[in-house]
């Protein structure tokens, strides 16, 4: 029997490049139900996707949170539709060709042990060297069965996904608590996580891509990894299972000051100072239970976080 997949994109004031996307996902060979849950935009975007045969949900710009947002949009469509599998975009992915969507979620149908599944993400083509860098090193070109087991050699780095483009099988993501309700961002990591710890499977696909980079400066470089800070420092647990987030990105800033010193070493400043602005920023993360609020506002790029901890769809 063929297994009932749905769409769930988030949306907030997504632009003109939306419609782009949403022309693609017209053209897609996958049939799903489609579904954009939106934070109070003000250019259009709902009546954009209801055009394109979105059903549109709309919440309150505050209440937004990455983990409960989607479990909402996930229990919604397994309640009306009994959706098997949900499968998510973010609003500033481009796809690769016409059979993107059904290339990521086909392995479900060939593995019932894989809980969830992430495709490639190829930088955009004004993307910077450090997008450039950050995207190959994170998406491989060869794809990859993950378990358990292979937190021997891949570290932390086992429970990575991005959630830009990723579907998982509903039953598992229920059995596993679903998506966090208060995170910061990393739902993705979390969930992972949770379903390689109840024994599930992971598949990395490589032969399905998108577009999806960003040209961060370098406070926001900061702002984004003082956000992962805090989701490592919260979530503690995941850095006693998996391990660390310093090994990886050491490896990372390695390979890059190398490559740069081979091939463009003009730019060689430019990333060590977005390098500092990373490390400073997590490791201020880590320490957020110690900081004022008002710092950590400061600090963050998701600052509606600190103003509803206790706060409901």
């Amino acid at each position: 029997m063929a297994l009932k997949c749905g769409l769930i994109i988030p949306t907030l004031n997504a632009g003109k490049n939306f419609k782009r996307l949403l022309e693609e996902i017209s053209r897609q060979d996958l049939n799903c139900k489609k579904l954009v849950v939106d934070s109070e935009s003000t250019d259009g975007t709902p009546e954009l996707a209801e055009s394109f045969g979105f059903e549109v949900l709309k919440i309150q710009r505050e209440k937004f949170n990455h983990g409960k947002t989607r479990q909402f949009a996930v229990e919604y469509l397994q309640k009306k539709f009994s959706i098997d599998i949900a499968v998510f975009l973010t609003q500033d992915v481009f796809l690769y060709g016409d059979k993107t969507l059904s290339k990521l979620v086909e392995i479900f149908a060939e593995n019932s042990e894989v809980g969830l599944t992430f495709g490639r993400q190829l930088p955009h083509k004004n993307a910077t060297l450090e997008a450039k860098f950050l995207r190959e090193f994170n998406y491989p070109a060869k794809s990859q069965l993950r378990s358990l087991a292979d937190k021997k050699f891949l570290g932390l780095k086992v429970a990575t996904a991005s959630n830009s483009f990723a579907a998982y099988r509903v039953n598992f993501l229920q059995e596993v608590g679903g998506f966090p309700t208060q995170v910061i961002l990393c739902e993705d990591m979390f969930v992972a996580a949770k379903m390689l710890l109840a024994r599930h499977k992971i598949f990395y696909n490589a032969e399905t891509q998108v577009f999806h980079s960003h040209n961060y400066k370098i406070l926001q470089e900061f702002s984004r990894y003082f956000d992962i800070g805090v989701f490592h420092s919260r979530e503690s647990w995941i850095r006693k299972d998996f391990g660390s987030a310093e090994s990886a990105g050491k490896k990372f800033v390695l390979l890059k000051l190398k490559n740069l010193w081979q091939n463009n070493s003009a730019e060689i400043f430019s990333a060590i100072c977005h390098d500092f602005a990373k490390f400073l920023g997590y490791r201020l993360g880590r320490l957020e239970k110690f900081l004022p609020e008002f710092v950590c506002k400061l600090c963050a790029m998701n600052k509606n976080f600190f103003n509803k901890k206790d706060s409901e769809n």
